[in-house]
């Protein structure tokens, strides 16, 4: 039997990890367009601070701010910014949503046409031609596990489905992971990010194609 672990290009954990971000992630690329939640810049707190320190920084040119699950027309409106501001990395701070965003967005700023070229189910689900920038990913819930997958969802209202576009190049380059970031969620999105965490273990068990 033949087994094979794919994951991000390195992890770094820990209570505080991410005052770090800005270091850490010079050793990836020079020009970043950086994804965020709404949310989060409307609550401020330990993930605003590290957002703006890497502004003060001179690393990011420039933001996306993702309200909600990202959709076709978002990440195709996230990679054209990526493109047009010459940006050699992404940094997604923030939940599954806001990192799926920023994956989505890695791929389709180095990659000709829309997102329907790679997306499964509901696109032709076409490999990427090049493989997508480099991503710095940093979580701000405890639960959907997007920080080292190879795959972004992302919805299609026309279709009214949700599906996945994928590449090992996908995978984040550098996973950041604070648990200090999700102490400002609120309560219902640490209950909701516990139960992602829980079906995610349960899926596996009881199906043999999770």
């Amino acid at each position: 039997m033949r087994y094979e672990f794919a994951t991000a290009g390195r992890i770094v954990l820990g209570v505080g990890a991410a005052a770090e971000l800005p270091a850490l992630a010079r050793g990836i690329g020079s020009w970043a367009l950086l994804v965020t939640g709404a949310g989060m810049q409307a609550r401020g707190g330990i993930a605003a601070q590290r957002a703006a320190e890497l502004q003060a920084a001179g690393l990011v040119g420039e933001t996306r701010v993702v309200a909600g699950e990202p959709a076709v027309a978002d990440v195709e409106a996230g990679a054209a910014l990526a493109r047009h501001s010459g940006c050699d990395f992404i940094i997604g701070i923030g939940g599954g949503s806001v990192l799926d965003t920023a994956k989505a967005i890695a791929a389709l700023a180095a990659n000709s046409g829309g997102a329907h070229n790679y997306l499964e189910v509901v696109g032709a689900g076409r490999a990427l031609e090049q493989d997508a920038l480099p991503v710095v990913a940093v979580p701000t819930t405890a639960g959907t596990g997007s920080e080292v997958t190879r795959n972004a969802v992302i919805a299609d209202p026309a279709q009214q489905a949700k599906a996945s576009m994928r590449h090992a190049s996908m995978l984040p380059r550098l996973a950041l992971v604070d648990p200090e970031l999700t102490l400002d969620m609120p309560p219902s999105v640490t209950a909701w990010s516990g139960l992602d965490a829980l079906t995610q273990l349960i899926e596996p068990y009881v199906s043999a194609r999770a």
